[in-house]
């Protein structure tokens, strides 16, 4: 009951009106991570409006619920775990993949200083958000691969947002959490111990995702053509200012240590986020996998069955990339 309070609460919230003459587009993302630095500065430098979109970015700490929320239409775009619109599609939801922001786990476990390898983490509380979600298909695919039993050896313990995941490790409700930048860094400067990197076993997978709900696609795809536009600039903004970058980080994750930002920013714009949201096919292949265990349709599904490229293609040919890349 106090779920669906809270739902129809939000979506109260998200039907405010848009500014005069600008058309209204609502940018839920589910958690606090590199990965957005597209949305976050095409905000705050205005390149949203600047394609005649009154933007509004929401942050839903819930990819299940930012699924609902995508699923029902009240947000235009949905930026969240892959696998969260993948099961929802799976499971009749009219609603298809456009791009992704990155296409690799972006995430390490870190735990307490006493704890020295993977195998101390036998009988150890291990944070995550939720489950299904990014940290816990991280957590356990690392896990699994340094041989222990993600149902057995350990407990995975829900702890929401990311912030809680590092108060947590803080306030010794858990031994070990799973942790993306600029929080994993703030959390290596408080003294705990990188275990795993799973960015470094370069796991494919779509993460997030864009995700657009099917009548949107069908009713507005000039709407969703001119996010493109302005996410595509955001992403060169970042890339060319570093400073301008390191507000909006500072901005949206509470987290204003320089040294931290600079070690977030040259992760993720040097390494991780490509100029435009290209889709990596073996990742959503890696998502569907993952979903198999617990859904059988996904067995025999496909991953193109999932996306839509049409917007990606009118990216590419408009010529805007070559424009901010010449």
């Amino acid at each position: 009951m106090l779920r669906k309070i809270a739902l129809s609460s939000l979506l109260i919230l998200l039907a405010a009106a848009p500014a005069l003459g600008a058309e209204r587009i609502r940018i839920g993302y589910s958690s606090i991570s590199g990965s957005y630095i597209g949305i976050w500065v095409g905000h705050d430098a205005g390149l949203f409006a600047k394609e005649g979109l009154d933007d509004q970015t929401i942050l839903i700490p819930s990819g299940s619920q930012l699924a609902q929320v995508t699923v029902a239409g009240e947000v235009e775009i949905g930026a969240m775990n892959g696998s969260s619109a993948m099961a929802a599609a799976l499971q009749g939801a009219d609603i298809k993949i456009i791009g992704n922001t990155t296409n690799k786990m972006i995430f390490s476990i870190y735990a307490r200083p006493d704890i020295k390898g993977v195998e101390g983490l036998k009988g150890k509380k291990i944070g995550i958000s939720r489950f299904g979600s990014s940290t816990d298909i991280s957590a356990r695919f690392a896990l699994k691969k340094y041989g222990l039993d993600p149902q057995k050896d350990v407990t995975i313990v829900q702890m929401g947002a990311m912030s809680s995941i590092m108060g947590g490790l803080q306030g010794g409700a858990i031994e070990a959490g799973l942790v993306s930048p600029p929080t994993l860094f703030a959390v290596e400067k408080m003294g705990f111990k990188e275990i795993v990197s799973i960015t470094d076993m370069d796991l494919p997978f779509p993460n997030p995702s864009l995700v657009v709900q099917g009548g949107i696609i069908r009713n507005r795809p000039d709407t969703i053509n001119r996010f493109m536009r302005a996410y595509v600039r955001g992403i060169a903004r970042a890339r060319s200012d570093r400073e301008f970058t390191y507000k909006s980080l500072a901005k949206y994750t509470k987290i204003d240590d320089p040294a931290v930002l600079a070690k977030a920013y040259d992760l993720y714009v040097g390494k991780v986020l490509e100029k435009a949201p290209y889709i990596n096919m073996p990742g959503m292949k890696n998502a569907l996998d993952d979903l198999a265990a617990t859904m059988p349709a996904a067995k025999t599904a496909k991953p193109e069955q999932f996306i839509d490229f049409h917007f990606l293609d009118t990216l590419e040919k408009s010529g805007l990339l070559k424009e901010l890349y010449h």
